[in-house]
């Protein structure tokens, strides 16, 4: 599987996994270097797997809040422990 953002790869994995609906990728197999943390808000902080949003930004391109990890995942999202979701300006295919 991979996550496209504006025509280019950003991840790509054959180990993804899907929970809740969302499709979630290995860390090690996104390019890491077009994420950057977002500041978390008081909705981030109340989330119980201790959630950290990123923007995914190259040049002049940014997409706030297209991608999250979940840091302290509860029991439910363990399998994707600081592993990648994309969502919104993201295409997963």
């Amino acid at each position: 599987m991979q996550a496209i953002w504006r025509g280019a790869v950003i991840a790509d994995s054959d180990r993804t996994l899907e929970v809740g609906g969302y499709r979630y990728f290995p860390r090690d197999s996104v390019k890491m270097e077009l994420l950057r943390a977002s500041p978390h808000t008081a909705n981030d902080l109340k989330c119980p797997h201790g959630v950290q949003f990123y923007d995914v930004v190259d040049a002049d391109k940014r997409s706030d809040r297209a991608a999250w990890s979940y840091e302290a995942p509860r029991e439910s999202m363990k399998p994707v422990d600081h592993w990648i979701g994309f969502w919104e300006d993201v295409e997963i295919k």
